[in-house]
């Protein structure tokens, strides 16, 4: 039998042997979490502390966002050619190039940085994809929630960890140094491949075929009402603000040095994130997905809060971030959970892509936001932005759900 192109690139991916395990997630998830690590911890410090305007960090912070609004645009290719490992492969030897080339760009180079900024979040919107495809087709339903927190703990060991270990190099010995370290970390997070289980698909009938299965597939979710909530409670500011993207950039308020940020934005940080992303994913498989997510964005409101109103000591900074820390690995498991609860598996990388694009335009509108409130009112008026907006989406997702469960019992 003559096999096609597409068929071949999903006959690649195995003949069924078992499921993966939920750990090796946190392996292939760290360079997604990585590469806005070292632009939101190393690089928002260090420009920052050169004297370039909050305005302007916020703007290439915001710029490492921007491609994960959009990538649904391009996530069909993963579901529809190739194979999922050697895009993952492929996107992570390109982000790995762009971090080392960071390393060695000039502060004032602010529009060579900007593009090196925007190629690596691309690079790494296909690595989030294929680590996304691979949740959803190789591990059980009832481990999703576990896998989710897994996954997202390499999500926020990379961004925090990796962040701040990049820091610590750059301002002890040479900032190159740092970024070449993240680099090849990324880089090696491919071994994890090996640990993957393989699946059997469906055989499919040439690519114009696999795209039009794919619309389908997309569509059979967003008009489901389990779908539509969920659509919904992603482009609300819950749990997704912008506040975790301009922490190291406004650690001066509180009189926080290198060393401090790099700690608890860096291992500490890291580690106790690492701990909320996997009691997170645990409570996620026990609770209802959407309520988790929701009472999980809340607790980070309340948090960013009590910061804005605690005193801007570094000994507050600490405590603060590292608290923010732990509860914000709870939001990124919950948003792993609720996502994959709601497309299931077909054109994985599509569905998930769509929800995250959406997901991460509270997170690119509020940094923009965060940025203009705290150069005209400081940072304690950030954080209360952030944790208002974000009570608000909480209060407005409430409502929705309540008249959308008003409806269908009117209907019945």
């Amino acid at each position: 039998m003559k096999i096609g192109k597409n068929e071949g690139r999903l006959l690649s991916e195995g003949h069924g042997r078992g499921f993966t395990h939920p750990a090796v997630f946190l392996f292939l998830f760290l360079p997604f979490g990585a590469i806005p690590g070292y632009v939101t911890v190393t690089l928002a410090f260090l420009l920052a502390d050169s004297g370039v305007g909050m305005e302007t960090v916020a703007g290439l912070v915001a710029l490492a966002v921007l491609p994960h609004t959009w990538k649904v645009l391009w996530a069909p290719v993963v579901d529809t050619t190739l194979s999922t490992r050697r895009w993952y492969v492929l996107a992570a030897v390109v982000s790995s190039l762009c971090l080392l080339a960071m390393g060695f760009v000039p502060g004032g180079s602010l529009w060579l940085l900007s593009g090196l900024i925007l190629l690596a979040s691309v690079a790494g919107t296909l690595i989030g994809m294929s680590t996304e495809w691979l949740m959803a087709h190789t591990v059980s339903d009832d481990s999703k929630g576990r896998a989710s927190g897994w996954a997202q703990a390499g999500n926020v060991a990379g961004a925090s960890v990796g962040g701040g270990a990049a820091l610590w190099i750059a301002t002890h010995y040479a900032v190159w140094a740092g970024a070449a370290t993240l680099a090849v970390v990324d880089l090696a997070c491919c071994l994890a491949l090996l640990f993957v289980a393989q699946v059997s698909l469906p055989v499919r009938t040439g690519a114009w075929r696999s795209v039009v299965d794919v619309g389908r597939d997309v569509w059979s979710i967003a008009r489901s009402n389990k779908g539509m909530l969920t659509l919904f409670l992603l482009v609300l500011p819950v749990g997704s603000g912008g506040a975790p993207h301009l922490i190291a950039a406004i650690a001066h308020d509180w009189n926080a040095g290198s060393d401090t940020v790099a700690l608890v934005r860096g291992v500490i940080g890291g580690v106790i994130a690492l701990a909320g992303a996997l009691v997170g994913g645990f409570l996620s498989d026990r609770v209802n997905r959407r309520t988790a997510y929701l009472v999980f964005g809340v607790l980070l409101a309340f948090c960013a809060a009590g910061m804005a109103l605690a005193p801007h000591t570094p000994e507050m900074f600490v405590l603060f971030v590292c608290l923010y820390s732990f509860i914000n690995g709870f939001v990124f498991a919950g948003f792993s959970a609720v996502v994959l609860d709601a497309i299931g598996a077909g054109a994985a990388a599509t569905k998930f892509s769509l929800m995250a694009s959406l997901g991460n335009l509270p997170a690119f509108y509020m940094t923009l936001l965060d940025g203009w409130v705290q150069e005209r009112w400081g940072s304690g008026a950030l954080l209360l932005t952030d944790a208002g907006l974000g009570l608000a989406g909480a209060a407005v997702f409430l409502a929705v759900t309540a008249f959308s469960r008003r409806i269908t019992t009117a209907a019945a």
